[in-house]
């Protein structure tokens, strides 16, 4: 039970605010003495045997850094973070936003459609999700309120829309995923393309829907009438067609099997800096700027996947692996209780721990008992990846609703929880719908 014990020491930790990467490595050198100690004392310890037994648990963590430092699939992660702040410093979202304004603001709830699909393209442009729930609380949310629309239903659709980089290829997490799961990076992909046009297809439904039964939450904008239809097309497709044709040959490179993911970033990072010459904002420091918070993210992501490999040693080696494992394949239902109940684990630690965390931490464990049950891998990883953006809205620790309260200094807290509940809800109705009909979504 030692293992049990350090998962719910990791817990505590993170939960108090304690640094991700510092937490596992701490908890994975306390807990493997503590084991080292167990191991040892009905035979009679010794100083010498303790530290041989302590060491040999962590003998392989060198090579493990090394795989890790060497691998090809996690260095896409680092270029598309740069492709991701490079966009955003570039004012995509603003020149989106403003595009897609004039072409459905005249209909009711027709900013917050907008927004979903701006969120939706700057998810498979950028993928950065603060960056994306930022920019759209800076420009959509104060349009929406000044038009009377409801103030929960406009942070709930934005926070929404920003998370959808998550699921939307290409998704850092899917990345992560693949590298866990040891899949192609291509294939999750494309597995997830029908699943996140779905939900967006749900969002817009949802704000279609409100907005008929409650006028008044979502009205129409009177747009200016003296400006010809077709300079307003024209203008729209000029904010929308470049980001586009970059989503196109990144994702398309990669479909095709032209590419693979890491030299699809790599164009993707080049073509996020075309789209700033051409949108005139590129210097040296946008440039010098985006790489250092690229350093700073892709160094948190990697620290956080060291560490997680040493829990990961020590809970192995204290045999909890084994225990968990009994466990879950002892559910009655066999597949689908070990689904439904998988589910929600990550659903609750959602609450409270990062998809990192989760992914390095959590899926591992459950990965071995899938495959004994005999799960389809993709599918697998595409339920976890759409129940982990569901993490980024669940109340109290959300970062979507941080990262919107940080910018809605005027809203309050009880606008944003309301309006993410029934976006929490699709995403849940989503999720379910993946897993009872697989087929429909191409599994």
């Amino acid at each position: 039970m030692i293992g049990i014990y350090m998962f719910g020491a990791a817990l505590v930790l993170l939960a108090i605010g304690y640094p991700v990467a510092f937490s596992f490595g701490f908890v994975s050198l306390v807990f493997g003495a503590i084991s080292a100690y167990f191991e040892l004392a009905s035979d009679g310890i010794t100083l010498a045997l303790f530290q041989e037994e302590f060491l040999s648990m962590f003998s392989m963590m060198p090579f493990r850094i090394y795989s890790i430092m060497t691998n090809k699939i996690l260095l896409a992660v680092p270029l598309f973070i740069f492709m991701g702040i490079v966009l955003q410093k570039s004012k995509l979202a603003e020149r989106l936003l403003e595009a897609m304004g004039t072409l459905f603001g005249n209909i009711r709830g027709g900013v917050a459609i907008s927004t979903v699909i701006v969120g939706t393209m700057l998810a498979a442009s950028t993928g950065v999700v603060g960056a994306s729930v930022v920019a759209m609380g800076v420009i959509s949310l104060p349009v929406m309120l000044k038009y009377g629309y409801s103030k929960p239903l406009a942070c709930g659709t934005i926070c929404a829309s920003g998370t959808l980089g998550q699921i939307i290829p290409p998704s850092i997490i899917l990345i992560i995923l693949a590298d866990v799961f040891g899949v192609a990076v291509g294939d999750l992909f494309k597995a997830a393309v029908m699943p996140s046009l779905f939900l967006v297809g749900s969002y817009i439904v949802y704000i279609l829907v409100i907005s008929y039964l409650k006028p008044q939450v979502a009205p129409a904008i009177k747009i200016d009438r003296t400006i010809p239809t077709s300079t307003r097309i024209f203008t729209a497709l000029k904010a929308i067609i470049p980001p586009f044709l970059l989503i196109f040959v990144v994702l398309g490179s990669i479909f095709a099997g032209v590419a693979t993911p890491t030299e699809s970033a790599s164009v993707g990072a080049i073509g996020a800096i075309i789209l700033s010459i051409m949108y005139k904002e590129f210097s040296i420091k946008l440039t010098m700027d985006s790489a250092k918070q690229t350093v700073q993210i892709t160094a948190m992501v990697f620290a956080i996947l060291i560490g997680a490999t040493a829990f990961s040693m020590v809970f192995v080696y204290t045999g909890a692996d084994s225990i968990v494992e009994e466990f879950m394949t002892s559910l009655p239902g066999d597949k689908w209780g070990f689904l439904i109940l998988s589910m929600l684990i990550i659903l609750f630690l959602g609450f409270f721990i990062d998809f990192i965390e989760i992914s390095y931490i959590v899926v591992p464990i459950l990965l071995p008992i899938s495959e004994t049950i005999g799960i389809d891998p993709i599918w697998f990883a595409i339920l976890i990846a759409m129940n982990l953006q569901t993490s980024f809205l669940t109340p109290p620790f959300g970062f979507s609703l941080f990262y919107l309260k940080g910018v809605a200094k005027d809203i309050a807290t009880t606008d944003i929880y309301k309006g993410v509940i029934p976006f929490i809800l699709i995403q849940i109705l989503v999720l379910a719908s993946i897993i009872v009909f697989p087929k429909f979504f191409g599994f």
